[in-house]
């Protein structure tokens, strides 16, 4: 499998940067990335936020966030 240049992570706050008003054609540059690839990345990460993905990496992982595990006789007191 190839190993892939930017993590998902990456793609989404390069998305974000065109949210934010930057012209497309600048962050192709900026980031190395041809249209192809940004128009791949916009369709299937476009509507998502840094902390939804990193949630949905740690559900598809099965890693839970530390204070996450309580066991339930703790959680009465």
């Amino acid at each position: 499998m190839k190993k892939l240049r930017f993590t998902e992570i990456q793609m989404v706050w390069i998305l974000q940067e065109a949210d934010s008003g930057i012209a497309v054609n600048e962050i192709w540059r900026k980031h190395g990335i041809n249209a192809a690839a940004y128009y791949k990345w916009k369709a299937k990460y476009g509507g998502l936020d840094i902390p939804e993905l990193v949630r949905a990496e740690r559900a598809r992982s099965g890693k839970q966030p530390a204070q996450a595990h309580v066991c339930e006789s703790c959680a009465g007191e």
